[in-house]
């Protein structure tokens, strides 16, 4: 309230100027059904919150880009990260579709809550979606975060005699995984070289390094580190925190 004293005081055009941006912000966030606390944040704090609004929301939504979704879709998960989970929930409550079980078990994984995502997954593929396969490759990359890895395998198996998306990079990445969950060292290099070839991002090769490196084998672990690290000097900046940590996660296990 100080800040909006002083503006006045000093130069009432400029307040009506502030006063129009704020109207015009507010008006753009209910028009574009931003979520209200955005409202509050334009309002409550003069000037940043704006600011903060306007390089958040208002700019990267002119350019429509997926670096501007991925952008926006950064912000909202970091000002408020159970948001998706929340709203997924009540959904799921309201109408408990298997495509609401989907989304809920894709937040709850979001979240770290395998358990959870596990059980929706399972609870889902039953009758006629019994073989769905977006349902078994979802639970059985459950399965993997519980170290459950031999019921991952189960799984992932019956995704590959349907013959549905058992060669798709997920599909593939989750099979390393439980592979090497189980020691099985050799079928899981194979897996994993099949998923950093096909999957973009650093996460399949990020995972690649960090098994290199745990069999021993830290000569093709540094190469590795080395390619991961001139991807993530070409990384874009939206994109470049979530880079950052996979190459992190590689890092950790190189000596």
């Amino acid at each position: 309230m100080s800040f909006l004293l002083y503006l006045f005081a000093a130069s009432p055009l400029l307040f009506l100027i502030w006063l129009g941006v704020v109207i015009g912000l507010c008006w753009h966030a209910v028009k574009t059904h931003q979520d209200t606390f955005w409202i509050w944040i334009i309002v409550i704090a003069p000037g940043l919150g704006a600011l903060a609004y306007a390089v958040i929301v208002l700019i990267p939504s002119l350019g429509g880009g997926s670096a501007a979704r991925k952008l926006r879709s950064t912000a909202r998960e970091t000002l408020d990260p159970h948001r998706e989970y929340r709203e997924a929930k009540a959904a799921c409550e309201d109408s408990p579709t298997v495509a609401n079980r989907m989304r809920l078990a894709s937040a709850a994984a979001g979240q770290g809550r395998h358990d959870e995502a596990e059980a929706l997954y399972r609870e889902a593929a039953s009758g006629v979606h019994a073989d769905d396969p977006a349902l078994l490759l979802g639970r059985a990359k459950a399965l993997v975060e519980l170290k459950r890895f031999d019921e991952a395998l189960l799984v992932l198996g019956k995704l590959e005699a349907l013959g549905e998306n058992s060669h798709s990079p997920a599909a593939l990445l989750a099979l390393a995984r439980a592979r090497q969950g189980l020691g099985q060292t050799e079928a899981a290099d194979a897996a994993y070289r099949a998923a950093v070839l096909k999957m973009p991002g650093f996460e399949a090769i990020s995972r690649y390094t960090a098994f290199l490196a745990e069999a021993g084998r830290m000569a093709e672990a540094k190469d590795q580190l080395s390619e991961i690290d001139q991807r993530l000097a070409r990384a874009a900046g939206p994109f470049r925190k979530e880079a950052q940590a996979w190459r992190d996660l590689a890092a950790a296990k190189v000596r």
